[in-house]
């Protein structure tokens, strides 16, 4: 435990909390310019496929949450679903993230979407910027917790 200001940080104990089947499901939204949306839709990104690269980088993130929130369990993922839709004027992302362990998925669902995006951000960087080198128009928005579901029933068994 450490101190700070009275306050004590800690890892929640979850020892006696039953295992049970968890999903959580995230989004958030990008907005791009109306030239770059049309850049990814030609498949003309130089740095590679958006959506590749986001659906990549989204699973791998599901994977380190725990050493970027130091307070939350190592959870043992078991599935990790990306979606990305190249909208009008922004792109959405979705991940689902799927677990059988005593905690929930939330912060895997949420630290998935938020990676994908910045990963879209990074290869799309040099179409967003202005004359000044500015974003004035590029933005993260919506992040979310869509849905989180907790089965209690025994682990789901494959036929």
């Amino acid at each position: 435990m450490v101190r700070i200001a009275n306050m004590v940080v800690k890892m929640i104990d979850i020892s006696l909390k039953p295992e049970v089947h968890r999903r959580a499901t995230a989004s958030g939204h990008i907005i791009l310019k109306p030239e770059t949306i049309a850049r990814l839709r030609r498949g003309q990104v130089e740095k590679g496929d958006p959506v590749q690269i986001a659906t990549v980088a989204g699973i791998s993130a599901t994977k380190i949450v725990p050493q970027l929130m130091p307070l939350c369990h190592p959870v043992r993922v078991e599935g990790t679903e990306i979606s990305v839709k190249i909208g009008d004027s922004s792109v959405k992302v979705t991940a689902t993230v799927k677990a059988y362990d005593r905690t929930g998925v939330e912060m895997e669902a949420l630290t998935a979407v938020t990676v994908a995006l910045l990963n879209i951000w990074d290869v799309t960087k040099q179409y967003e910027k202005n004359a000044e080198g500015q974003y004035p128009s590029t933005l993260i928005s919506e992040i979310k917790v869509e849905r989180k579901v907790k089965t209690r029933n025994a682990r789901p068994r494959r036929p």
